[in-house]
């Protein structure tokens, strides 16, 4: 593929690129943001070259997945060696209106469901309902055979789906106490 056809590519495929380079680093933008650099790098380096055998799209989210995954290595290895470092977490909110902030906490609460999903689960959910991909395709990202991936799409449905119902049921019940 001519370089001025893979920066095209690649470019265009940015936003979705980033999404599951999020998903690949468990919601950590900085881990995500670095792990689509490198990607980009090993793309654009030849490191990781594109050979048709699938499309294009499915090709570099497995690259991400693969650089992704090299980062996670690299990162427990690092946190074994060194002393753990304390990172505390804060989640921006945007605007004061409690319409938003209801919003803002009901996508929090969905995203906390989905990363306590087993890895595998949580990845193939993603590739098929954010970035749109077959079962088929995000087999071939994953590096999984078509079966292995419909088994984690279903059980992790499954298990969304539950998560759910448990969380309404909560609120149904504070609601109901408050009245």
């Amino acid at each position: 593929m001519h370089p001025n056809e893979l920066r095209a590519q690649l470019e265009a495929l940015h936003a979705e690129s980033f999404g599951w380079a999020l998903a690949c680093s468990d919601g950590d933008r900085g881990r995500a943001e670095s792990v689509l650099q490198r990607s980009y790098l090993k793309a654009l380096e030849g490191r990781g070259k594109f050979q048709g055998r699938s499309s294009f799209k499915t090709w570099f989210f497995g690259v991400v997945r693969h650089t992704a995954a090299e980062e996670r290595r690299r990162w427990i290895w690092r946190k074994l060696r060194l002393a753990p470092a304390e990172a505390a977490e804060s989640v921006p909110r945007s605007g004061s209106a409690e319409a938003a902030l209801i919003e803002s906490e009901l996508r929090e609460g969905f995203l906390r469901m989905l990363f306590a999903l087993p890895r595998r689960q949580r990845e193939v959910l993603h590739l098929v309902f954010y970035q749109e991909l077959t079962l088929e395709a995000a087999a071939r990202t994953m590096n999984i055979g078509i079966g292995s991936a419909r088994t984690h799409y279903e059980r992790g449905k499954k298990k969304l789906r539950e998560m759910l119902e448990k969380e309404q049921r909560i609120h149904d019940a504070a609601r109901t106490a408050r009245v």
